[in-house]
């Protein structure tokens, strides 16, 4: 019997909102319940195989995941991929498209829509607890990323989807013109960043939502919340190849996916530098499709406030767009401009807000702050604040703690520079370091210049004022600085279906996730015409 549904019918997916984020106040039930998982999931060393084909691969080859907030604490033990699973995961994803491609779109969607019921019930600790140990969110910032906001991109997606389907060609007399979106051929490589579980998600779900089959490398500093996205998505009825999850070397997983003629797309998040070379190893042109490559890269974001600007407003969006997830959001504040006539004032209420900031273990709810991700990126902050004690162009304002005796603790810091060009101020540190460049008021226009030309990035930046003429020339002196611009608010935070987000420049290819453009990408469109009355003679009238 075949295994293909057959239903006749435009299908609607259930209207999309925005998943609520819960409270986790102390006594409420998902604080109870968060707090029991988080328990049994820190009292486990979990065993994490490869899944190829939906079957579990252990190769021995064992590398260690670690809290990074208490770095002697194993949590897990991941299998890693040589060049054989490798090989074998491209061999499933381009089996399992063979029948997942020519499902239809109400069957995939079901997959989805089910995978964040899942979610944004029982799975929902499970998933937060993970991501909290693993890669050291609080619960607030677990809460937004691996529950609400991948809740968000499953159900969000299913609606674009039909718009997608729904968008066809006119038809002349005597004929029927259709679109087919079909699905890319080939397999997509997803490679997904440590520091948020909803693009882990994301970055292999939206391709293979609409037919395509994925080979999936996460991050090595975020695999225990992949292994478990795997068994959700297992849970939710993915079929077995559609995502074939490979631990691994990049280097070993890049060049066995990047040197396969049936590479038909990267969806990617990461570093600058990575997705460069990305884009240089596919240049060659030995594929059998041209494939499609999605990035979103680096940032270097800013904060831009005027004399007219709030200050309690501007304090709490530099602290929180700077220093919450320890400043490892892509999207997170690092360059800071303040006009002469704030700063005192701006200064005094950053300083004691910094001090209060409480940071340490993210099981202890009262911390703002968690550890960085690891040692490598403790060192680079590290080196950072220490160049910044010796330089003659650069003030430490509030904090310059760096400790990992127990975790890769790096405390919120506050730097002062007279000099705009410093290091501090245009490379990505991608840490909890804000650098501050002190304005003349009168050189408002010339700080936006400087703003759009200092930086080689593009995401996302902020704009302080309550005058309308300063937010006027800052939008438009600023309209290729930021993929994602704010008007009086932080600069992260973006939200599905209500900013799309991505950024060009040096911050890659701005398919703005959270939106139809972004699966726009993974589909190929076909263009049908049916003539039902043909002609059956070649003379046209004007031959007679």
């Amino acid at each position: 019997m075949s295994t293909v549904t057959v239903e006749n019918g435009a299908f609607r997916p259930p209207f999309a909102t925005n998943e609520p984020v819960l409270s986790y106040a102390p006594g409420s039930p998902e604080r109870q319940t968060l707090e029991r998982e988080l328990e049994r999931v820190a009292g486990e060393t979990i065993d994490m195989p490869l899944v190829i084909a939906g079957r579990e691969v252990r190769t021995g080859r064992l590398e260690d995941v670690r809290m990074p907030h208490e770095r002697g604490h194993v949590l897990g033990r991941a299998h890693l991929a040589g060049e054989q699973e490798v090989a074998a995961a491209i061999a499933a994803a381009q089996s399992a498209w063979r029948e997942w491609s020519q499902r239809s779109g109400a069957e995939r969607v079901a997959v989805f829509l089910k995978a964040a019921e899942l979610l944004s019930g029982s799975w929902r600790a499970t998933l937060n607890a993970a991501t909290m140990l693993g890669q050291s969110k609080t619960v607030r910032e677990a809460e937004i990323d691996s529950a609400a906001e991948l809740i968000d991109f499953f159900r969000f997606n299913a609606g674009f989807v039909q718009r997608i389907y729904a968008e066809q060609p006119l038809s002349g007399p005597g004929a029927w013109n259709r679109l087919d979106y079909r699905p890319l051929e080939g397999f997509i490589y997803a490679i997904t960043p440590f520091n948020f579980t909803a693009i882990a998600g994301n970055l292999p779900g939206t391709p293979a939502l609409l037919g395509n089959a994925v080979v999936w490398k996460p991050s090595a500093s975020a695999r225990l919340s992949a292994h478990y996205l795997m068994k959700l998505f297992a849970a939710a009825g993915l079929p077995p190849g559609v995502i074939n999850l490979v631990y691994g070397d990049a280097r070993v997983v890049s060049q066995g996916c990047l040197s396969s003629p049936d590479l038909a797309g990267i969806h990617f998040t990461g570093s600058t530098e990575v997705f460069n070379g990305l884009l240089h190893e596919v240049s060659g042109g030995h594929y059998r499709s041209y494939p499609r490559v999605v990035g979103e890269t680096g940032g270097k974001n800013f904060i831009l406030a005027h004399a007219s600007a709030d200050i309690e407003a501007l304090v709490t969006a530099v602290v929180r767009g700077g220093y919450e997830y320890q400043g490892q959001k892509c999207s997170a504040a690092s360059r800071l401009f303040i006009p002469q006539s704030l700063w005192p004032r701006v200064r005094e209420r950053l300083v004691d807000e910094i001090t209060g900031i409480r940071v340490g273990d993210i099981r202890d709810f009262s911390n703002f702050m968690g550890a960085v991700i690891d040692e490598r990126a403790w060192r680079k902050h590290a080196e950072a604040i220490a160049a910044a004690r010796s330089s003659d162009s650069l003030t430490l304002e509030a904090g310059g703690h760096a400790d990992m005796s127990r975790g890769y603790f790096v405390h919120p810091t506050l730097l002062r520079t007279t000099d705009p060009g410093v290091r501090h101020m245009t490379e990505e540190l991608f840490g909890p370091i804000v650098c501050a460049y002190v304005y003349p008021d009168s050189d408002y226009a010339e700080t936006i210049g400087h703003i759009d030309a200092a930086s080689p990035y593009g995401l996302t930046g902020s704009v302080f004022a309550a005058d309308r003429a300063a937010i006027a020339l800052a939008s438009n002196g600023l309209r290729y600085a930021a993929g994602n611009f704010y008007i009086n608010d932080k600069p992260t935070g973006a939200v599905v279906g209500q900013q799309p987000f991505g950024g060009a420049r040096a911050s890659g290819t701005n398919d703005k996730a959270g939106s139809v453009w972004n699966l726009m990408r993974w589909i190929s469109p076909r263009s049908i015409k049916e003539s039902f009355d043909p002609p059956r003679d070649y003379r046209y009238p004007f031959m007679a």
